[in-house]
């Protein structure tokens, strides 16, 4: 009985512990975010005054709406807001359709070549954006995009100053690819098996037994393309010259040029986390099933 307690209470104090580390930790990542949103409420004066103690944590007396009343008024903020919410939005929609269907010809059919590709998207996992930056945007100042002028069809050169600049490139993503593939690769091909028996194509085993099995890679990949997509800040700078089709976090670096308000640039920065957040949230629950299932499966 004595053996048992003491076990009993190893394992509580060695649960509490983990827990007081994993909170501490989350505490860590989770502070510069509080102070960010508290601080877009308060003035300069108080978001100063308050940075040497933990009251900077705090709200203040003067608590108030102003600074978001002036990012709307004062910036390009909502139709910043619309323009990365287009993007994001058809960066996850076509990039789970196009990452999808590679992992699925990769895993799940035999050709020649496969694993060469398979080789060539986990090189592409490890190469930043940043090397292949230069040679995009010189390809896509060659690319024609069609258009309507006078009621007839033209062919203009170049996609610069465009929604789908921002969109088209980004469709395709290694990781993505990757996750997919090592998903896919653990559903049983019986599976594939009996439908095929049934007369079931390709196609039919992707849209009708792969993708409905598939959840939680599919919201793990829309978490993934949605924060690629809404933190892009390189390429819109690269691309789009006028405003009209900006996104926010260019948006930001031209907001901070038009102010010396922190209070203002905080909140211009909690509006545009805010979406990342509840992305994440709404997701998270198979997020750290696809996580887990993956850690398990080896």
């Amino acid at each position: 009985m004595t053996t048992a307690v003491s076990k009993a209470g190893r394992r509580i104090l060695r649960d509490t512990a983990l827990f007081a580390v994993m909170a501490a930790i989350g505490l860590v990542f989770v502070a510069p975010l509080l102070f960010m949103f508290i601080s877009s409420f308060k003035d300069d004066s108080a978001i100063f005054a308050n940075l040497g103690s933990w009251s900077a944590y705090l709200p203040s007396s003067g608590w108030s709406l102003r600074n978001y009343t002036a990012i709307f008024e004062h910036s390009d903020l909502p139709s910043f807001l619309l323009n990365s919410t287009v993007i994001a939005a058809l960066v996850v929609a076509g990039g789970i359709l196009v990452n999808s269907m590679l992992a699925f010809a990769i895993a799940r059919m035999r050709w020649r070549g496969r694993q060469a590709v398979l080789g060539l998207v986990v090189a592409m996992v490890i190469v930043p954006f940043e090397v292949i930056a230069i040679p995009l945007l010189s390809l896509v100042a060659r690319l024609p995009w069609p258009a309507i002028e006078h009621g007839q069809l033209v062919l203009h050169t170049g996609w610069f100053n465009s929604l789908h600049v921002q969109v088209i490139p980004f469709l395709a993503n290694a990781f993505c690819v990757f996750l997919f593939y090592q998903f896919f690769r653990d559903i049983p091909p019986e599976l594939d098996e009996a439908a095929k028996m049934d007369g079931a194509g390709p196609w039919t085993v992707y849209a009708r037994i792969i993708m409905p099995n598939s959840g939680p890679v599919i919201a793990t990949a829309a978490i993934v393309l949605f924060i690629s997509a809404w933190n892009q800040y390189l390429w819109p700078i690269m691309v789009v010259q006028g405003e009209a089709f900006r996104p926010v976090q260019p948006g930001i670096q031209q907001f901070f040029g038009r102010t010396n308000s922190w209070g203002q640039i905080m909140a211009y920065a909690s509006v545009i986390t805010l979406p990342v957040l509840a992305v994440f949230l709404a997701f998270q629950r198979q997020f750290v099933a696809s996580v887990a299932g993956t850690g398990v499966k080896g």
